[in-house]
C-alpha cells in the first residue's frame, strides 16, 4: 500500500494554521498520510527538485491553480487509487510565490479557482484528504 506524503514549504507561521495542520495530520496518521515540512527552503526550485529526486517525477503532484479540480468524491477516488499503488504519492504545497517554471509539465491538482495563501491551501488539502478517508470508510463526516 502506497503512502501519501504531503509536503509543505516551511512550517506555518500562524498558530491557528499550525494547529489545524497538526489536527488533520494527526487524524490522517492511521490512514497512511504523512506530513513533511521542509524548512529553510526559500527558492521553489531546489525545494521541488529535492522531492522529485527522492520520489521520481511520476509520483509527485503539485498543488496549483491550473491543476485538476476534484470534488470530495473525486478526492476519495484518487485516494483509493493512491493507496492501491505500491509507490508513495507526494502532494506538494508550494511556497507563497508558487513554483513558476519549476513545475512545468508536472502532474497537478487544484483546490479551486481562487488563490489561497499557502498555509490555508495546506489546511484545505489536509481537510479534503481527511474527508476522502472518511468517505472511503463510510463514516458520517461527509454529508453531501
Amino acid at each position: 500500500m502506497g503512502r501519501i506524503i504531503v509536503h509543505l514549504h516551511g512550517r506555518a507561521k500562524d498558530a491557528a494554521f499550525r494547529m489545524a495542520i497538526s489536527d488533520y495530520a494527526n487524524r490522517l496518521a492511521g490512514d497512511g498520510v504523512q506530513l513533511s515540512e521542509h524548512r529553510n527552503r526559500t527558492d521553489p526550485g531546489p525545494y521541488l527538485q529535492s522531492i522529485v529526486d527522492k520520489a521520481g517525477s511520476s509520483n509527485v503532484i503539485i498543488l496549483e491553480e491550473r491543476g485538476e479540480n476534484l470534488d470530495s468524491m473525486g478526492y476519495a477516488e484518487k485516494m483509493k487509487q493512491w493507496r492501491l499503488s505500491s509507490a508513495d504519492i507526494h502532494l506538494v504545497v508550494g511556497p507563497p510565490g508558487g513554483f513558476g517554471e519549476h513545475s512545468k509539465d508536472m502532474a497537478s491538482l487544484s483546490l479551486g479557482l481562487i488563490t489561497l495563501p499557502h498555509e490555508l491551501a495546506a489546511v484545505v488539502l489536509l481537510e479534503q484528504l481527511y474527508r476522502a478517508s472518511t468517505i472511503i470508510r463510510g463514516l458520517p463526516y461527509h454529508r453531501a
